[in-house]
């Protein structure tokens, strides 16, 4: 029996990925890294600024994401998200660019706790990201 299930990565440009021999996706839910794999109960969460790593035939992919829905359902995985770039292809001058960016947004005194919040993990996730 397959373990196998389906995934679909959108952004507003394009179909950005679709695979249908995924065994396990982690995406960076704002209750924490979720695990999903086939038979999953159905779930819709938001996404947060992070990495959503894909596990297929013995071989990980990893993707940034700024924010997002992902939805799992009747074995098919969507996310949506408005920013999604491949890790393994990043350019360093373009996430150093959204690293300055972001601070610069976090030094605006009119944000709200649940922006900061999301902007500092941005920030963080993206620094890490700078480093490797």
């Amino acid at each position: 029996m397959s373990e196998q299930f389906n995934l679909e990565i959108v952004s507003p440009e394009k179909s950005f990925l679709k695979k249908d021999n995924v065994t396990e996706v982690v995406v960076p839910a704002f209750e924490g890294e979720m695990g999903i794999l086939k038979d999953h109960i159905s779930i819709i969460s938001f996404l947060k600024p992070g990495i959503v790593r894909i596990m297929s035939d013995s071989k990980e992919e990893n993707f940034y994401v700024d924010d997002g829905i992902v939805e799992f359902k009747d074995n098919s995985l969507s996310i949506l998200t408005s920013n999604i770039f491949d890790i393994k292809n990043s350019d360093k001058v373009q996430i150093q660019e959204m690293i300055k960016q972001a601070e610069g947004d976090l030094e605006n005194e009119n944000l709200d706790d649940q922006k900061r919040y999301i902007i500092s993990q941005k920030v963080e996730v993206l620094k890490s990201l700078s480093f490797n």
